[in-house]
């Protein structure tokens, strides 16, 4: 998977400037917070009783993820001051990595008698990132001191678990070490990798406790709905994509596909978020999607486009390369601030500020005892698992463009970008989203194809072409695409209740919101007319436009409750990209508003 980081290059645009931002300003201002947290200090392994910063279980994930998308970067160009701090961190992993393989900065400070007793202390979570940004390193730089240090861990997992079962438990509480055991297999061709991350999967929903939670209700290949916390389950799915993949498992493979299916059709926001509760991070009913308590994880997205990238190899459907993009966009984007220094762990699909506000000596005002996320990004969260999950997944948004099968490339996402691959030259020129443009130029390739995203109702291709799968086949060196970017009016299924006699707006894959700063009036008065046509305006400050659309007010006189009246004045509403919105200070918010 990594080789894409030396093959592909961006060029200009949107992309290119995430990525930009991303190198230069979020990793280290991940970093820095991690500094201040004691997550980086953690990593000497010294704390004892009484000391600050008493390392938490989950604290070396949030460190690997960082590393990971170091050696992403360090891939593409030399950058001295995160290869000082990657290779810091590598020492003090060789330093106090235990003669067995065990490294765990928690258990061998806070509880050195408590390893493997607990199926919810993330050990294994841990441990599979950190032998994903081991594989990383060698994939992208060569480096194999942290890849051999990682493998005498997992060597050390394999013993205890497959060998000698002497763990308290035989599955991970939240998964993530199946699929990095995967790609450790990839790496290192060791089978025994392999071998551990079947057995967790093929191990799970066999052994108590049988709880939908850990996603361990049932056994992998006959879970037909998606259950429980949002991320393991998504990381599961991706391990379980994996598998099939390597050992040509149809069954495994049917599995995800319906997993797939279950979620988009049943579980997913307009967003691409996913996880409409709280309480327990997880996936609830099919329909029950609220906007305002919408939980939609950052990592939830991130882990999405994980699974889709694997179902997309399966099988070549565009379905779910339009599922990444919409993720992209807007479930994964909407974590981090413009600025690239503030994150959301949550990301509401609503915002009504009087709801929070303080009244009659400081009671809260609270939806009753529904939990309402917060309405600013932050730098650090207690439990900050989602700045790095975006540090990585920017830094590696170059596998995400294009696949190679044989001497046909597939565009899979656009961007302003290069793939040079085995005597392959393809160059896609293009101001994607800000237009639909894309100009496509190829050397020594048999036939491109190129995704035609299902939000797509208008294109044009100025060659022959034909349809395989939701991908346009274009045989020709050089031609030249344009997607119809008119802005579209969505609304929900009818069994969204939420949603009902609602709708919202998208302009190519971008979902937009309105903020009540931009409004005239209070955004619960406002109605959109869906027969008028949003109009476009420039805004570098988005990075792409915003809309003005056409609207109602809902009068009324000033009694409490009246004789109902169709009173109602035109009014202008201002759309925002849905990435954007609480970047410009606390403001009230909607994606799914009154609909005429």
């Amino acid at each position: 998977m990594e080789e894409w980081i030396r093959k592909v290059r961006l060029r200009e645009g949107f992309w290119k400037q995430q990525s930009d931002k991303n190198r230069e300003i979020t990793m280290r201002a991940v970093w820095d917070r991690f500094a201040d947290t004691g997550r980086i200090g953690a990593f000497r392994c010294d704390w004892k009783e009484g000391m600050r910063h008493k390392p938490d279980v989950y604290w070396d994930s949030d460190v690997a993820k960082w590393m990971e998308a170091a050696a992403y970067l360090l891939g593409k160009e030399e950058i001295p001051w995160i290869r000082e701090r990657l290779e810091w961190l590598i020492d003090r992993i060789e330093e106090n990595q235990e003669p067995c393989g065990y490294f765990n900065t928690h258990f061998m400070t806070v509880e050195p008698g408590r390893r493997f007793t607990d199926q919810d202390a993330h050990e294994l979570y841990c441990a599979g990132h950190l032998m994903e940004a081991a594989a990383a390193y060698r994939e992208c730089c060569g480096e194999t001191r942290f890849l051999n240090a990682m493998c005498r861990y997992a060597d050390y997992i394999y013993e205890i678990f497959y060998v000698q079962k002497s763990a308290a438990f035989s599955v991970p509480g939240h998964e993530e070490i199946e699929l990095a055991l995967i790609r450790l297999y990839r790496v290192t061709g060791e089978r025994r990798y392999l071998e551990l991350g079947l057995y967790f999967l093929n191990t799970r929903g066999t052994v108590p406790p049988f709880d939908r939670q850990r996603q361990n209700h049932l056994p992998v290949r006959s879970q037909k709905t998606a259950q429980g916390h949002c991320v393991r389950a998504l990381y599961l799915y991706t391990a379980m994509a994996d598998a099939a993949w390597e050992t040509e498992d149809e069954a495994l493979h049917e599995a995800c596909r319906g997993l797939f299916l279950d979620i988009t059709w049943h579980k997913m926001y307009l967003t691409g978020g996913v996880g409409s509760t709280y309480t327990g991070e997880c996936f609830t009913e099919n329909y029950d999607l609220p906007n305002e308590t919408a939980y939609a994880e950052t990592c939830a997205s991130i882990a999405m486009i994980l699974f889709c990238e694997r179902m997309l190899r399966l099988e070549h459907s565009s379905v779910y390369a339009d599922v990444i993009e919409r993720e992209l966009y807007n479930g994964m984007l909407s974590g981090i601030s413009l600025n690239g220094k503030a994150f959301f762990y949550e990301n509401p699909l609503e915002i009504t500020l009087a709801k929070r506000l303080e009244y009659d000596e400081g009671m809260v005002k609270l939806l009753g005892k529904v939990r309402l996320p917060i309405t600013q990004r932050q730098e650090v969260f207690t439990c900050s698992c989602c700045p790095p999950n975006l540090n990585r997944t920017l830094a590696s948004l170059e596998r995400l463009l294009y696949s190679v099968e044989g001497r046909t490339v597939c565009i899979h996402q656009f961007a302003d970008s290069e793939l040079s691959c085995d005597g392959m030259t393809v160059r896609v020129k293009t101001d994607y989203p800000v237009s639909g443009r894309v100009e496509v130029s190829a050397t020594g390739t048999e036939c491109i194809l190129i995704r035609i995203p299902g939000w797509c109702r208008h294109f044009s291709i100025d060659r022959e072409w034909t349809m395989e799968n939701g991908y346009a086949c274009v045989k020709a060196e050089a031609f030249t695409v344009e997607f119809d970017m008119t802005p579209e009016y969505r609304m929900a299924n009818e069994n969204v209740w939420e949603d009902a006699g609602k709708a919202a707006v998208m302009r190519g894959p971008v979902v937009y919101c309105a903020e009540g700063l931009d409004q005239e009036e209070s955004l619960h008065k406002l109605w959109l007319d869906t027969g008028a046509a949003p109009e476009e305006e420039d805004s570098e400050y988005f990075g792409l436009p915003i809309l003005k659309t056409k609207g109602w007010v809902r009068r009324t006189g000033s009694g409490l409750y009246e004789k109902w009246e169709r009173r109602m004045e035109e009014t202008e509403i201002t759309l925002i990209p849905y990435y954007g919105f609480a970047n410009r200070g606390e403001t009230d918010m909607r994606v799914w508003m009154n609909a005429l």
